[in-house]
Order: C-alpha cells, then sequence, then structure tokens
C-alpha cells in the first residue's frame, strides 16, 4: 500500500493518491485542484484508478472532479449524499456539474485491489463529512486536522457534531496514520495527547 500527498490549489488542499502497488490499482482522494497536475502524476504510477474519492462537497476538495471525470470516465466518484448537491453555490459546486456521482455512507466498504476502503460518516465540518479508514491509515478530510479540528460556521457544519466525530475517532484502536485536508499529517497517539478539541470529544481533560 503507498500513499502519495500532493498539495493543491490556492490554498493547499491535500490530494492523496492510495494506490495498491501489487494489483496496480489506484484511487485519488480530493482532487481540490490542478487537475492536470494530479493526472501527471498518475501517468507516471501508471495503475488503474478504480476510483475519485470526496470525503465532502466543499469546493477546495472538489474542484478538479469534472476535468478528471472527463479523462478518467471509468473511475467511480463517491461522495456521501448529503454534501452531493448542497445549494449548487461555490461551497458546494459538484450540483449540475458532474452527473455519475455515486453515494457512499456509513459502513460502506469499497475493493481496491487487495486493499478496502471503508467508511465512516464524521459529520460536523459539514453534513456529508466521511473519513475513509484504509488499513492503519484514516483519511479525515476536513474532520481532524494535526492538533485541530475543521470549521463548523459554514452551510451544514455543527459543533456538537464535529466533536462527536473526533470523539468516535480518537476512541478506534490503535495507532493510525492521520492523512488530514489540509496541512501536515499525524498520529492518532499524538492527536489523543495534543489535541484539544479530539480530547473534548473523547471526554478528557
Amino acid at each position: 500500500m503507498k500513499v502519495k500527498m500532493m498539495q493543491v490549489g490556492p490554498i493547499g488542499t491535500n490530494c492523496y493518491i492510495l494506490e495498491d502497488e501489487g494489483e496496480k490499482r489506484a484511487a485519488v482522494i480530493d482532487p481540490g485542484d490542478e487537475a492536470g497536475r494530479i493526472l501527471s502524476v498518475l501517468r507516471e504510477m501508471d495503475s488503474q484508478v478504480d476510483y475519485i474519492l470526496l470525503t465532502h462537497g466543499h469546493y477546495d476538495h472538489t474542484t478538479a472532479v469534472p476535468e478528471l471525470h472527463e479523462a478518467l470516465p471509468d473511475a467511480k466518484i463517491y461522495i456521501h449524499k448529503a454534501d452531493a448537491n448542497g445549494t449548487g453555490s461555490r461551497i458546494f459546486p459538484l450540483a449540475g456539474q458532474v452527473k455519475d456521482l455515486l453515494f457512499y455512507d456509513e459502513g460502506d466498504a469499497l475493493p481496491l485491489g487487495a486493499l478496502t476502503v471503508e467508511v465512516l460518516h464524521t459529520p460536523g465540518h459539514s453534513k456529508g463529512s466521511v473519513t475513509l479508514k484504509v488499513r492503519d491509515v484514516l483519511f479525515t478530510g476536513d474532520t481532524l486536522f494535526a492538533g485541530d479540528c475543521g470549521r463548523t460556521d459554514l452551510p451544514g457544519g455543527s459543533y456538537e457534531e464535529i466533536l462527536a466525530s473526533l470523539g468516535r475517532l480518537g476512541r478506534l484502536e490503535g495507532n493510525f496514520h492521520v492523512c488530514p485536508g489540509h496541512e501536515q499529517t499525524s498520529t492518532m497517539d499524538r492527536e489523543r495527547e495534543i489535541n484539544r478539541y479530539l480530547r473534548e470529544g473523547m471526554g478528557l481533560k
């Protein structure tokens, strides 16, 4: 299993390429911008792209989706239904842009070669925010950041919901690698120790 992180777009969204190197299958997670650059990396990897996976529907995580969809028509595009159309605003821009969206939700599992992508519904930053769990890696989108959490003042945001989602992630057994939607990566053990929002969600002081 290989994970490549690229920071794309004007605010440096973390786009991840998840690959099963043995079976040469890949998924693009949160292609927020710079489709040409993402496609160039994919060509170098020479793996079949099975999925475009979205942790939520905000524009800074989805801007490259239409161009990637055109270039990779066989790749299935997944998003949580609660973020699939929003209001068609700049915040939720996919409405009307991509007609072939598929929906995943809590408990779904997508095969990627020998890997399995497990879906955890973790609302709070938006109603349809999800965390994607693959072995010992969590792709947390804008739910959990290194030492912080996502904002909750945008449409569909809820501080109470994000605390519940953070608490749930913190109670997962194991020291996961945390791959957030912005800034640097972390580990769950570190976040359990220093992240005041995660600790509040877990009921710790």
